[in-house]
């Protein structure tokens, strides 16, 4: 079989791991698991080449059970129950999952029973949150461990244990394509793994120089997971840093989503954006925003990001306000809760009292327009951070003191 390099290289031991140093370091938990010869189930999850089945495996190589390696999206329920059959057998076993956000329920169902026993021991792997994407029966039997990027130093361990591994023996390359290609990993040891086998292979002297790694490769590993978590949490970041006004950190995101070409998900979050977290605070935005997505679209990439950075840095350092979200938000909140009470009958369709405002001074009159249990409720709090939403004030404050001296 002709398996990858990241694959050769893989921990055979727990002291090989490289970083994860919370876990797997002096006093880690996941040391000490080992180190007492007890082992409990877990879902370790972080990003794509960080260790989680180097750990997963090397956990399992350090005790004496038999260990099984299966995948969520591609073994079926017989091959849980052979992992089920076989524990029996050899009275307890270690599974490891990949993917295991993607188990589905009859499988799940399999399983529960020898968990609780302690018959199977499970060791769950995954790129997503357990606590949004996995089922709670699972999860509350399992101890969640998050492990986290590894360092720019830390995948250049790796890559040096690489090129001193026989794998690489007659490989010729310099500390400063070392440092490229450690960077272009953005902490992703299996890609840097990846990019050094395929640069070495690729030429006939296995000299490997920053022209041979470019061309292969020069943009960096971007964990996104599309329709995943990482996607969202990257969007998350992107919306955030507008709503709290760090431009820096917007344009960081933004240009994140661009370098994985994702430029429908920037539209759309751009218009809720300006809706939700700008709103009333500049008004003018939603139009601006609408403005640079149809001239993104006209000249496309990579002029687009000319429009981009304009209308992002503008989102950013804008006023902010979500009076208008809010209010309706709270409206709809008293529909659901059941405050559906008569429209008043100066405004129903067949009216014989209603006012047409236009033909009073200032296109204002006062008539009621609430259903009667809901007169004195005020949806709409305005937030006074422009001159915008201020002028609004006025004049919602005016209308409601016109109201109050008719009523006295």
């Amino acid at each position: 079989m002709n398996k990858p390099l990241a694959i050769k290289l893989r921990p055979k031991n727990i002291d090989e791991i490289i970083g994860q140093e919370h876990l797997v370091g002096k006093d880690g938990p996941i040391r000490n698991f080992v180190n007492n010869k007890k082992i409990f189930s877990m879902i370790l999850y972080g990003a794509p080449g960080i260790g989680k089945t180097s750990i997963a495996t090397a956990i399992a190589e350090s005790t004496d059970l038999k260990y099984r390696i299966l995948n969520a999206t591609i073994n079926n329920k017989k091959d849980i129950e052979i992992v089920i059959q076989e524990a029996k057998m050899y009275d307890g076993i270690i599974l490891i999952i990949d993917e295991i956000h993607r188990l589905n329920k009859d499988k799940q169902d399999i399983l529960l029973p020898y968990l609780e026993s302690g018959l199977i021991t499970l060791i769950g792997l995954t790129t997503s949150n357990p606590y949004y994407k996995i089922n709670p029966a699972i999860r509350s039997r399992c101890q969640i461990f998050e492990l986290k990027t590894l360092t720019l130093d830390e995948v250049k361990i790796g890559i040096n244990r690489a090129i001193k591994s026989d794998e690489l023996k007659k490989i010729k390359i310099k500390k400063d394509v070392i440092d490229y290609i450690a960077k272009l990993s953005s902490g992703d040891l299996r890609f840097a793994y990846n990019l050094l086998e395929i640069s070495y292979y690729s030429t006939n002297d296995k000299n490997v120089t920053m022209d041979v790694v470019t061309k292969i490769n020069n943009k960096p590993s971007l964990f996104s997971d599309k329709d995943e978590t990482g996607h969202y949490d990257l969007l998350s970041a992107f919306q955030k840093s507008i709503r709290g006004s760090d431009v820096n950190a917007a344009l960081h995101y933004l240009a994140r989503l661009l370098v994985i070409d994702d430029l429908d998900s920037i539209y759309r979050r751009m218009t809720v954006i300006a809706y939700e977290d700008i709103g009333l605070a500049n008004p003018g935005i939603g139009p601006k925003v609408d403005a640079c997505i149809n001239a993104c679209e006209r000249v496309g990439m990579p002029e687009a990001i000319i429009p981009l950075s304009v209308t992002i840095i503008e989102m950013a350092l804008s006023p902010k306000s979500n009076s208008a979200n809010s209010a309706l938000n709270e409206a709809i909140k008293d529909i659901e809760s059941g405050n559906n009470y008569p429209i008043p009958e100066t405004i129903r369709i067949d009216s014989k009292i209603y006012k047409y405002p236009h033909d009073y001074k200032g296109s204002y009159v006062k008539q009621q327009y609430m259903p009667d249990n809901l007169l004195d409720k005020k949806y709409y709090k305005p937030k006074l951070t422009s001159k915008y939403e201020k002028m609004l004030n006025e004049i919602y404050e005016k209308i409601e003191k016109i109201n109050k001296a008719k009523d006295n």
